[in-house]
């Protein structure tokens, strides 16, 4: 197998954004006095969502950003999270709120999404934040989606005008992020599909660039990507592998391995999205200390 796509390192770049944070939350506590805050909400013990949270606290104390993490018994209901997220809103000290997904499923996510205080939504899940992506309005950037633009940007892979298919329609990544490039700053033509789109190949062939994000391992064949075409791997998919300590493997969503015959530029899966999406996070949490502090 002859190598032909570049590798777009998205765990370099996150450590150079984060070297920038940590630079702006030292300014920002000699000026203001104020260290900005992330509280952090587990319910229940998911092995995938507590290391996701461990990595969340370790970034913010790399950065100097103050943590607080909140693990609630898997029976919390849905009263006693609004509850403590009231608790949160309240709480000066803290600055953004994360709840990490997917909860219990006895617990109805709208209202939990819906309990955060907007101005501390740093994962921008409220209707609120949503609403002014869609209109374009200042306020906060759900993390994935920033995280993607701004790899694509710093590497000066052209935006504008260029044809940018989304497989995946999520609320997390697939949706925010359409909205996102189809801002008149980005100037992207976006197209979304999914697993249930008929011809999906026909769609994805015709991307100069493919973000693929819809939650199944291995869904983008090589045959699927037209050539020299930038690909964005969002997915995290666990695969058995024997050979593994802990018996899986992670893979995305995309077949790595003959895809860099075609794709000019890919990410790999993990150290692509996933460090980037996290230091949009933390940019998020010293922007909304920002906006208090002023």
């Amino acid at each position: 197998m002859s190598q032909t796509a570049k590798i777009l390192d998205g765990k370099a770049l996150a450590e150079t954004i984060q070297a920038e944070i940590a630079e702006k939350v030292m300014k920002f506590k000699q000026t203001h006095g104020i260290t900005p805050c992330l509280a952090a909400i587990l319910v229940g013990k998911d092995p995938a969502s507590q290391i996701y949270i461990t990595n969340k606290e370790k970034t913010c104390h790399k950065l100097g950003i103050a943590s607080k993490l909140f693990r609630l018994p898997i029976e919390t209901t849905t009263n006693q999270l609004m509850q403590r997220i009231g608790q949160l809103n309240i709480d000066d000290t803290v600055h953004g709120i994360l709840v990490q997904f997917p909860l219990p499923s006895h617990i109805r996510e709208e209202r939990i999404i819906t309990a955060i205080d907007p101005r501390k939504d740093v994962d921008c899940f409220h209707p609120l934040s949503v609403g002014k992506l869609l209109l374009g309005q200042p306020g906060f950037l759900p993390g994935t989606p920033q995280g993607i633009v701004y790899l694509l940007e710093e590497l000066k892979i052209p935006l504008s005008g260029s044809h940018v298919v989304v497989v995946g329609r999520s609320n997390i990544v697939g949706k925010p992020l359409a909205l996102l490039l189809g801002r008149r700053e980005i100037n992207a033509t976006v197209t979304i599909c999914h697993t249930g789109t008929r011809d999906l190949s026909f769609h994805t062939r015709q991307a100069d660039i493919l973000i693929a994000a819809a939650g199944k391992a291995g869904l983008i064949k090589g045959d699927m990507i037209k050539k020299g075409a930038v690909v964005i791997d969002v997915g995290v998919n666990r695969v058995p592998d024997p050979s593994k300590k802990r018996g899986y493997r992670l893979v995305g969503d995309v077949d790595f391995d003959v895809a860099v015959e075609t794709a000019g530029w890919i990410t790999q899966v993990p150290g692509g999205v996933g460090p980037m999406t996290i230091a949009m996070l933390t940019r998020n949490v010293v922007l909304a200390a920002e906006e208090k502090g002023d």
